[in-house]
């Protein structure tokens, strides 16, 4: 696993820990590059002569965050297919290779709790313009799992499964980053459960939708093969 925290110059970390705390509080499209040097108590041009502008910091902060949760989620699939000698991974467990790396991330995060998943749900939720590497990224991580979740669930078809997962991605990134709103909406009804127990939570319902109500595969031709195109 690459290590994205290696030493920067002072000045430098300064600038990318204020741009981190203020993508994740107010997202990426709000904040300006004022904002972060003001933040940091850097000049505006700060920002060009170490990240080359503000899509050069972007582009570290966003794979500061995705590599090492998608490094993980390949080396908990494999573990997970290995230790299951060439059968059927259960559906469940899949999805905790999926979901649980961000649990690990954080651990690892200079981020406050609340901050590092705020974060992390506004990089995979990002539009537009990513880096090529996270796209590169995303393809694989996507081919890999829906190999795994074909197996598992062999009667649903292979275009009715990737909506399923693009679903079940949609579902995992609204739960990392409207959990305050979510409070607020319910008078607190919601409570304040620990990320594991809401992850718990979160694998019992995909589980449900990935496998609830299936299509089956096409008959009378190959079903088609899930597509490395994803926006995600």
């Amino acid at each position: 696993m690459r290590d994205f925290t290696f030493p920067f110059s002072e000045p430098k970390r300064r600038l990318l820990e204020a741009a981190e705390t203020l993508f994740a509080d107010r997202g990426f499209d709000a904040v300006s590059v004022r904002d972060i040097t003001k933040e940091a108590g850097a000049n505006v041009a700060a920002v060009n002569y170490h990240f080359g502008g503000r899509d050069g910091l972007i582009g570290l902060v966003v794979l500061r965050y995705v590599t090492p949760v998608n490094e993980e989620r390949i080396a908990r699939l494999d573990a997970a297919e290995r230790n299951h000698a060439g059968k059927v991974v259960p559906l469940e467990e899949l999805i905790g290779c999926y979901a649980e790396p961000l649990v690990s991330a954080v651990r690892r995060s200079e981020l406050s709790e609340r901050l590092f998943y705020k974060l992390i749900g506004r990089i995979f939720s990002l539009q537009g313009e990513v880096p090529a590497e996270m796209e590169n990224q995303m393809k694989q991580v996507a081919e890999r799992f829906l190999r795994a979740l074909g197996r598992s669930l062999p009667e649903v078809a292979a275009d009715e499964l990737i909506w399923r997962f693009h679903f079940l991605i949609g579902a995992m990134l609204h739960m990392l980053t409207h959990q305050e709103v979510l409070s607020r909406v319910t008078n607190g009804a919601s409570g304040q459960p620990a990320m594991e127990a809401t992850l718990s939570r979160f694998v019992r319902f995909a589980a449900s939708g990935l496998r609830e109500g299936g299509v089956p595969a096409h008959n009378g031709s190959a079903a088609p093969s899930p597509q490395a195109i994803f926006d995600f």
